[in-house]
Formats: structure tokens, C-alpha cells, sequence
């Protein structure tokens, strides 16, 4: 290396089916800004949170593996996908030698802040019924009242608001009916307090969702705590060494019209260019 080089960033890939990931992005970014981030969204795979467990484990880890293949310097995975973390990770972690950081629903502090005992989970219909997330209210909620609530269709809200669509205000107050009903339970100290944004879609509406529950219940999701995982092991690896200045993209797996409607999006995420993974 040169004395006027710079040294090497760890360069991280936040991987997820589709837009979600963005909101991981963002907190990782915020917190370790010296870093480089590309981001891979599996639009062709898109939705995972209805496929089967085999099918998205089998699909998650072909991308990424052909992703490491095509762009050899990556320091650090992460999976912000919380249908592909539960089900996909061991094996992932079985291949790939750099480390790989998954997300967890924010199911424990959520427990810890709710002043009421009394938390919300919204998540994917899959994550609402996975064993994995059951076991995570059994262990650190176990003392709370929770209402869990599944839907596919706010992820399909957040990707169109990424792409510059309206949200249909009376789509999103259906689908978060449940939780509004718990929120206003009287008297005051037994209502819904908090709520565990668990897909990583969902940060991408907080605007909207916070308007329609209302200020008196706390969001909380997973990114703040993933940032401080990537940190943790940017401070624990070598990154691979290639110049800290070199461009990273934004990639799908397949060409579709949503790209181009993504592009007035990318900027905001520290990307100009999007590429396809072949």
C-alpha cells in the first residue's frame, strides 16, 4: 500500500427478497459511515414470506452464492430478511466464511420498554407462525400480553411507496385493525403499547403506521441492533483489501419495470446505479 492510499473499508451486501432491506440499510450506514455497502435485492424470488421453508432456504442461499461469485470482496453478509434468517441461516453460515448477520424480531426489547406488558408483533403471515418466533415471545414476553398480526399485503404497500405509488390509507387501517383495537382498550394502563415492526419492510411505512395507531404506541424494529452486529465484526475481521473508493451497486436477480421505478429511490441509499446478478 502507498503512503497516500486509503485504507481498506469493509465492504457489507445487505441482502433481502425486496425493498425491506433499505431500512437496515439506512441504520447501518448511519452508524458506520467509513463503511461500503452494496445492496441485493432477490426481485425475481420476491415475496419469500409465502413460499415454503424449503424453497426459500434452497432460493436465498443460490443468490448469494452466485452474488459471492460475481463480486469476490464481500467482508460481511447480511440477511435482513427475517423469513430467510430464521430459516436460512445455519446453512449460510455453513458456507460462507465471512461472517453472516441475521435478523431477529425485536421481540425481547420490545418486552423490556412495554411499560403496559402488553407488546404487538406485525409481521409476515409466515414469521407470525414460525416455531422460531413463538419461542422468542415464550422466552423474553412470556410476562405480556401480545397480539400478533400477519399480512403480506403491507410488504406489497412498502415496496409501491418505495416506488413512488400512494399507500391506500384505507388498505393499511384494515390491515392494522386489530392492533388499533387492542391500542384503545380502556382502561388506559391495559391497552397496547408497543409494537415489533418484524419485516424489514415495514420501517419504510412507520410514517404511516404511527399516524394510523397513534403516537401513545412506540415502534420498534430491528435496525439499530444489526448495525451494532455488523460493528461488532467490522472491528473483528480484516476486510479483504480492495480500495475503499471502488463503486458498489445496488443489484437485482431479474429485469423488471419496478427497477427503473426505483430510481429516483436509489440516490437517497447512497446508490446511482443498479446492476443484475447473472
Amino acid at each position: 500500500m502507498s503512503e497516500t492510499a486509503l485504507p481498506a473499508a469493509p465492504h457489507i451486501v445487505i441482502f433481502d427478497s425486496g425493498v425491506g432491506g433499505l431500512s437496515i440499510l439506512q441504520a447501518a450506514r448511519q452508524q458506520l459511515p467509513h463503511c461500503r455497502f452494496s445492496y441485493l435485492s432477490d426481485n425475481g424470488g420476491f415475496p419469500y414470506g409465502n413460499k415454503p421453508a424449503n424453497q426459500v432456504i434452497e432460493r436465498a442461499c443460490q443468490v448469494l452464492e452466485a452474488f459471492a461469485a460475481q463480486v469476490q470482496d464481500v467482508d460481511i453478509y447480511v440477511v435482513a430478511c427475517n423469513t430467510a434468517s430464521t430459516l436460512a441461516l445455519p446453512r449460510l453460515r455453513r458456507h460462507f466464511t465471512r461472517p453472516v448477520v441475521g435478523v431477529v424480531p425485536a421481540i425481547k426489547p420490545a418486552a423490556e420498554i412495554s411499560k403496559n406488558r402488553y407488546i404487538g408483533l406485525l409481521a409476515t403471515p409466515g414469521t407470525v407462525k414460525r416455531s422460531y418466533t413463538k419461542r422468542l415471545i415464550q422466552e423474553f414476553a412470556h410476562d405480556c400480553q401480545t397480539v400478533c398480526v400477519g399480512s403480506s399485503a403491507l410488504v406489497e404497500l412498502a415496496e409501491r411507496k418505495l416506488r413512488q405509488r400512494p399507500v391506500d390509507s384505507q388498505e393499511l387501517l384494515a390491515i392494522l385493525a386489530p392492533l388499533l383495537t387492542a391500542s384503545k382498550t380502556n382502561p388506559t394502563p391495559d391497552r397496547l403499547d408497543t409494537l415489533v415492526l418484524a419485516c424489514t419492510h415495514f420501517p419504510l411505512l412507520a410514517a404511516e403506521i404511527q399516524q394510523v395507531l397513534g403516537e401513545h404506541i412506540r415502534l420498534i424494529d430491528s435496525g439499530s441492533a444489526i448495525a451494532r452486529r455488523i460493528e461488532y465484526w467490522t472491528e473483528r475481521i480484516e476486510p479483504i483489501g480492495l480500495d475503499p473508493e471502488l463503486p458498489t451497486y445496488a443489484w437485482f436477480t431479474k429485469t423488471a419495470p419496478e427497477i427503473a421505478e426505483l430510481s429516483a429511490a436509489l440516490p437517497a441509499f447512497g446508490f446511482s446505479e443498479s446492476r443484475i446478478l447473472r
